[in-house]
């Protein structure tokens, strides 16, 4: 049993190195996508050999440190610094920054998320609209803490904009839902978020 619990252990970990892999390198922000691509690539496709989210978050953070120790610091200040400009120009919507880009985890060309707050979507819309921003249309899954049904997810609309350094998404909640963040894929904790003064201090820190 000992010998079986090791080896399942080690797939783990071969499974969350190469999802990791894939999420720093190539700017994949599903951690399920990742999961699963790594398992067929590795040939391991048993469900109690996939590890946490956590566990694939704890990789990438190891990954940055050894292959990425020089240049991934410049890249995610650089995306930090095309989030503010992107929240700035959405500030009539109470933008929030989320996800890798805010937790530090964010390799070059990532998904940079923001997290939008109005009275209504069309609002959203025109407003992008009026600027002329180009942008497509999609819907993301969320885990909610206050909404019970579908087994406390909901889908969220999504408008996706191509950034100078990667895609950003900006998910659109009700005005309402500020102050009941959504959970994290990662700990199932309230998802973190960082709104304009609060990024804009973590640029000043470089």
């Amino acid at each position: 049993m000992a010998k079986e619990n090791g080896r399942n252990s080690h797939l783990r970990q071969r499974i969350a190195q190469l999802a990791a892999r894939f999420m720093a390198d190539e700017g994949i922000s599903d951690y399920a996508y990742a999961k699963k691509k790594a398992g067929r690539q590795l040939g391991i496709m048993e469900d109690h050999c996939m590890p946490t989210n956590a566990e694939i978050e704890e990789e990438i953070r190891i990954f940055h440190e050894i292959y990425n120790s020089e240049d991934q610091p410049e890249a995610l200040l650089q995306l930090r610094k095309d989030a503010l400009v992107v929240m700035e120009m959405l500030q009539r919507f109470n933008p929030h920054l989320t996800g890798a880009v805010l937790d530090g985890t964010a390799g070059r060309y990532a998904t940079t998320d923001i997290h939008l707050y109005a009275e209504s979507l069309k609002e959203v819309e025109m407003f992008l609209l009026n600027l002329q921003v180009p942008y497509e249309s999609s819907e993301k899954s969320y885990r909610s803490q206050k909404d019970k049904r579908n087994g406390d997810r909901r889908k969220v609309p999504v408008f996706t904009l191509e950034g100078p350094n990667g895609i950003i998404r900006l998910s659109v909640f009700d005005a309402d839902d500020s102050r009941a963040p959504p959970k994290s894929p990662v700990d199932g904790q309230s998802m973190q978020k960082a709104n304009l003064s609060g990024l804009r201090a973590l640029i000043a820190k470089g």
